[in-house]
């Protein structure tokens, strides 16, 4: 996405900063420390999946940057996703770990396919999950297909000793009504 350096980057706020709050339903999505990818297969009664979109050495955003503790520009291992439930995409997720320390941590997201890596950051006890962010996600950050403004978006990072994937996740329209919430 060539134009995707052009958003205005979003401002990731806590639960507590976040004013006004969205409705109990949304904040329940946004700041639910469980698995999403449990909650989504629950949901889609056992209809979920993982279609991966793109992985690969990339150049991290500034955002990304900032909250991994690696200089601006820093390369990094980026997977996008969609968590999808029976069929339809219903999460755009974006994973990003730094290079300088992914290499060697013994972690390998290119072997992921099309498993969740939420459910492998789970079920790895020696992972700390950081605290729970969200914003309205850039529309120019999201693929084509799925292209809209002010989506909300979480993010949180999963950390195993200097390791850390920054793990975001867009909520997209059909997930909402799937769910039966108003966002």
């Amino acid at each position: 996405m060539p134009h995707a350096a052009l958003a205005h980057p979003p401002r990731w706020l806590t639960n507590a900063q976040l004013h006004p709050q969205p409705a109990a339903g949304v904040r329940d999505w946004l700041f639910n420390e469980d698995s999403l990818t449990r909650r989504l297969t629950a949901l889609s009664n056992d209809g979920f999946s993982v279609t991966p979109l793109q992985q690969g050495w990339q150049r991290l955003r500034t955002d990304e940057c900032a909250l991994l503790g690696v200089a601006d520009g820093s390369q990094g291992w980026v997977r996008e996703v969609y968590l999808r439930g029976h069929g339809q995409p219903w999460v755009f997720a974006r994973s990003v770990a730094a290079r300088s320390v992914l290499e060697g941590s013994g972690l390998n997201l290119a072997e992921l396919g099309s498993r969740s890596l939420g459910e492998l950051l789970f079920s790895d006890r020696a992972f700390d999950r950081g605290e729970l962010q969200a914003c309205r996600y850039p529309a120019a950050w999201l693929p084509d297909e799925v292209r809209e403004e002010r989506l909300w978006a979480r993010r949180s990072c999963f950390s195993r000793g200097a390791l850390g994937v920054l793990v975001a996740e867009v909520f997209l329209p059909a997930f909402w009504q799937a769910a039966g919430i108003e966002p």
